[in-house]
């Protein structure tokens, strides 16, 4: 993790910001007394917690319950915002990190949210349509759960520093003392999906960021170990919901202009 940087641009709005990053840009590890929801309207973040991380692009928005020590990361230019909601609100919301498919409504009122031009009333009335969109919209997460175990632990960090290993579990094993069917165990016990899903998962999030650093589909899907582009973009849509080339239009075509305070793009 790079160390702590301070935003380009911050912009504070009553129960709400607004954070632009340089790519890389990671803020400081806190806690709040309120839960709050996170959406990039450019660029794509990840959000850390002790569940582990969760990958928060254009199309989804994070939440994070009050109390939940926490970190956040930039990757490519991010235009962060994040919107703090009570108690009485976050009760229709889990209790825990959660990520959620971002209807188009949920995302002009975040926009919405984190703009000057809202009143009290106005404010208290689209943070409770958010919330029940939120509470309508499915969990669509891209996180990778942290493992405890030693072995597992091994065996993740050598795929985060090398994505594209197609070396195959039982291979992996022998590195890190444990057996394919042992190992195939914990991976389900403790981290709830199977080695290939966790390892599918941790190519997308590695995709995600090299997309936003400027890499071109080809490049990406040969560093995340697809041997052909269509089979990464079949399995990006599967994943993230879009294909990458509409992905990155939707990160990077549409801004929010707030010196005019007004969604262009």
């Amino acid at each position: 993790m790079a160390d702590d940087t301070q935003p380009l641009r911050s912009e504070l709005f009553p129960s709400a910001g607004a954070h632009e990053w340089a790519s890389g840009g990671t803020s400081s590890v806190q806690t709040h007394e309120e839960g709050h929801l996170v959406y990039a309207a450019r660029g794509v973040l990840s959000v850390h917690t002790e569940r582990g991380t969760s990958i928060v692009p254009a199309n989804r928005v994070a939440w994070t319950p009050a109390g939940f020590t926490h970190q956040h990361r930039a990757h490519g230019e991010t235009d962060m915002r994040i919107v703090f909601l009570s108690a009485a609100l976050a009760r229709h919301i889990p209790d825990r990190p959660a990520v959620f498919l971002a209807s188009g409504l949920a995302r002009e009122i975040l926009l919405a949210l984190t703009s000057r031009q809202l009143d009290d009333a106005a404010r208290a009335r689209l943070q409770r349509v958010l919330v029940d969109e939120l509470h309508e919209a499915t969990e669509q997460p891209l996180q990778l759960p942290e493992p405890r175990d030693d072995r597992l632990r091994t065996i993740a960090q050598h795929l985060r520093e090398n994505p594209a290993d197609n070396t195959s579990l039982a291979e992996l094993g022998r590195k890190a003392g444990a057996g394919a069917r042992t190992l195939s165990r914990l991976f389900r016990d403790e981290l709830g999906m199977t080695y290939y899903e966790w390892r599918t998962q941790l190519r997308i999030y590695h995709a995600l960021v090299l997309l936003a650093d400027g890499h071109d589909t080809t490049y990406v899907a040969h560093a995340c170990g697809w041997a052909n582009p269509s089979g990464f973009i079949a399995a990006f849509a599967a994943v993230v919901g879009t294909t990458p080339g509409r992905h990155l239009r939707s990160t990077h075509i549409r801004t929010y202009d707030r010196s005019r305070e007004r969604v262009s793009g």
